[in-house]
């Protein structure tokens, strides 16, 4: 059986698929991957369904030897230098590694979350129907934590087929894009003017951003009269106003209830653009209707389903010249007029 050995990785490097579902009533929210487009993007490269478990990687990669056999594997998600035994290849495409091989992933250029599937999946038992790690919870992932150097991570066995490798578009990040939200569900515990002014508003992530909530900072948003209520249901999406006035975005780790008020939830086909925005970067809100989050759903399931259709065969060789335009390739800059380059 092949198996991916971690020869490094960032701290933040987990599995990740679609996530759990129907654990909720038991405190254990949904997980999953950041970016479920990029997760299906690069599963779709390798042959699986969309929403297997893949590797997360936020803001920084890492290496991975393949041992004991032959395996195929994608990138894709937030844009990175991949390399195969050194050489630069493709993140957008199948990549084919032979037993001894060393796949390696620079840190994330633009965006933070990106992932790597291999033709397969991982041989790792789901926890409550998820591979996804909750960290806080130490479910699932490998052993309940994160990856780290050292780990033998085991595949499932795969047929590998003659070789070809197909390749998808890449997954844009839409950086400067406004986020969509629908009101509520407790938009009425704020004032108009502090509603006016949270979609008007410019906002940036904070450092204190995590896969439980993005923290943002900005003008301060007025309650009606206090900021607390009886703890009700929050979904992956909600943003909640504290008493500090600033929004907080909840991420895939969230917590299953609070106690703030929700101003307005993030529709699902958006949440992808919170996600990949760092701290400092500038976050702004529009609302829709109800209907509009909804088409946005659909669009967005039937994207996922159109997806293989989409996928090329690819000639080998260096990546596309676009792709190789997003990433920072230059090495250690020298002194020219130093003793040792003279």
């Amino acid at each position: 059986m092949t198996d991916l050995v971690v020869k490094d990785c960032g701290p933040g490097t987990s599995f990740q698929d679609f996530g759990r579902s129907g654990a909720q009533r038991y405190g254990v929210s949904n997980s999953g991957a950041m970016d479920r487009l990029a997760l299906a993007t690069a599963n779709v490269l390798v042959g699986n369904g969309v929403g297997a478990a893949a590797i997360e990687f936020m803001l920084l990669g890492g290496s991975f030897i393949c041992q004991d056999g032959p395996a195929r594997v994608a990138v894709a998600g937030a844009p990175c230098a991949v390399y195969r035994d050194g050489q630069l290849v493709s993140a957008g495409s199948t990549i084919n590694m032979q037993s001894g091989q060393i796949l390696t992933l620079g840190p994330m250029q633009a965006g933070v979350y990106a992932y790597l599937a291999v033709s397969g999946g991982f041989a790792i038992a789901p926890q409550l129907g998820s591979i996804s790690l909750h960290q806080r919870a130490a479910l699932g992932g490998f052993e309940g934590r994160v990856l780290r150097a050292g780990d033998r991570i085991p595949l499932n066995r795969a047929e590998l087929d003659n070789g070809v490798s197909i390749a998808l578009p890449p997954v844009p990040l839409e950086p400067e894009a406004a986020v969509r939200v629908v009101l509520g569900p407790q938009d009425d515990h704020f004032t108009k003017a502090g509603l006016a002014l949270f979609l008007a508003s410019a906002y940036r992530i904070s450092p204190d951003a995590d896969r439980m909530g993005y923290r943002l900072t900005g003008p301060k948003i007025e309650h009606v009269s206090g900021y607390n209520i009886v703890s009700d249901g929050i979904v992956t999406g909600s943003v909640q106003v504290p008493g500090s006035g600033e929004p907080i975005v909840m991420m895939a780790d969230r917590q299953t209830t609070g106690g703030y008020p929700k101003i307005a939830t993030v529709i699902s086909a958006d949440l992808r653009l919170v996600a990949h925005r760092r701290p400092g970067q500038e976050v702004r809100f529009t609302a829709v209707a109800m209907a509009e989050a909804q088409q946005a759903a659909r669009d967005r399931a039937a994207l996922l389903d159109a997806l293989a259709g989409q996928a090329a065969p690819v000639r080998g060789g260096l990546p596309p010249l676009e792709e190789l335009l997003t990433l920072n390739l230059a090495g250690a800059a020298v002194d020219a007029f130093s003793p040792e380059h003279r």
